[in-house]
């Protein structure tokens, strides 16, 4: 007997779904108590940004972001024990305009642990 099939990186996928609705904050509920994360963020050329820290830091990206315009899209995605890894497309206003990588280590409780996320235009899967 095999064991019933579980979607690839089911809580990235989850993640970036409330990430692109109307309430981004409500991934505030998915992080464990010893968060921390980095998102490097590039639109291009030399430059970047490094977001990262644990939960304040994590309010302070989601306040700053620019919303309603951005969506994220799975390109391939896998899981290994409570490690997943997502490779996405960010589009805005659905065409391509950047790839990322995200990796996720969730804890005992299904929540994120630690967050690792990069982003870039200079190179697309599409």
């Amino acid at each position: 007997m095999t064991a019933p099939a579980t979607p690839a990186a089911s809580f990235l996928t989850t993640w970036f779904g409330i990430l692109d609705s109307d309430d981004a904050n409500r991934i505030l509920d998915l992080i464990g108590d010893d968060f921390a994360f980095s998102i490097l963020f590039s639109t291009g050329g030399d430059t970047g940004t490094d977001f990262h820290g644990g939960r304040a830091e994590m309010e302070g990206y989601l306040a700053q972001r620019e919303t309603g315009v951005r969506t994220h899209h799975l390109l391939t995605a896998s899981t290994v024990g409570r490690d997943e890894l997502y490779l996405g497309e960010v589009r805005r206003s659905g065409v391509p305009e950047a790839t990322f990588v995200a990796s996720a280590r969730l804890d005992e409780d299904g929540r994120v642990r630690r967050l690792m996320i990069g982003r870039s235009p200079a190179v697309l899967f599409t």
